[in-house]
């Protein structure tokens, strides 16, 4: 459980870099607890700095870093990047890979059962694909306008810039959309080759349980964590 360690970091240097090695360490850990290795190649999808992405290799993956841009850091500058926007390129041209990770994107994507449909695309057989993030109803689920995404994804932001003089860097349906776990779990049922290894709140994995309770789990999930792997049913 790392939420209480998130949160006393955040208060005293918000989202650094050693917020997000952090949560890159724990998942990578949880991810090992679930499916017993990691695998020899992972691509970091949707990767900003490319933290999580550092920590594979670290782990001896060899790893290829993927976003709208190359924001990775100085250190791993020179890995292997490649340029994509996950709304409307093909996740095919990534290549195919052991595992592959995409933390705290799925919230910013207008198409995110299209993105999903997609992923069996860049996985090897019995590849992995680990998923996280933040769904709407979580207490930070309006992102820095939090709790204001309470009132609703078209009043919510509004409000907040009404009453405070921080710069708001997320609007609904432009850059952060609605998305929640039954929704999100539903989708991945239907998928003929995704299968659902794990599911728990990221941030609190011990606490699985929560993820099978429909409607508290929105509320109570600060982030989600989905473990799944490729298979090659048909049916």
């Amino acid at each position: 459980m790392i939420i209480h360690k998130l949160i006393a970091h955040h208060l005293r240097a918000k989202d650094d870099e050693a917020f997000y090695l952090l949560q890159a360490r724990d998942a990578i850990s949880w991810i090992e607890s679930k499916a017993g290795k990691l695998g020899k190649t992972a691509l970091d999808l949707g990767c900003g700095h490319g933290i999580f992405g550092a920590e594979l290799i670290k782990r001896g993956c060899q790893v290829t870093f993927a976003d709208e841009g190359n924001f990775l850091l100085p250190e791993i500058r020179s890995a292997p990047f490649i340029k994509i926007n996950l709304d409307r390129d093909d996740i095919a041209v990534l290549g195919k890979y052991d595992l592959v990770v995409c933390s705290n994107v799925l919230e910013h994507l207008s198409k995110p059962e299209s993105f999903l449909n997609a992923i069996p695309a860049a996985l090897n057989d019995e590849g992995l694909f680990y998923l996280s993030w933040t769904n709407w109803l979580s207490p930070w689920g309006g992102h820095e306008f939090s709790p204001f995404h309470y009132l609703g994804p078209r009043t919510g932001h509004r409000f907040f810039d009404r009453i405070s003089s921080t710069p708001r860097k997320h609007t609904p349906y432009q850059n952060l959309f609605p998305t929640y776990i039954g929704q999100t779990l539903g989708w991945i049922r239907k998928q003929r080759h995704l299968q659902l290894v794990s599911a728990a709140p990221r941030y609190y994995p011990e606490l699985q349980f929560l993820i099978k309770i429909p409607i508290l789990r929105e509320f109570v999930t600060w982030n989600c964590a989905l473990l799944l792997r490729k298979t090659s049913r048909d049916s």
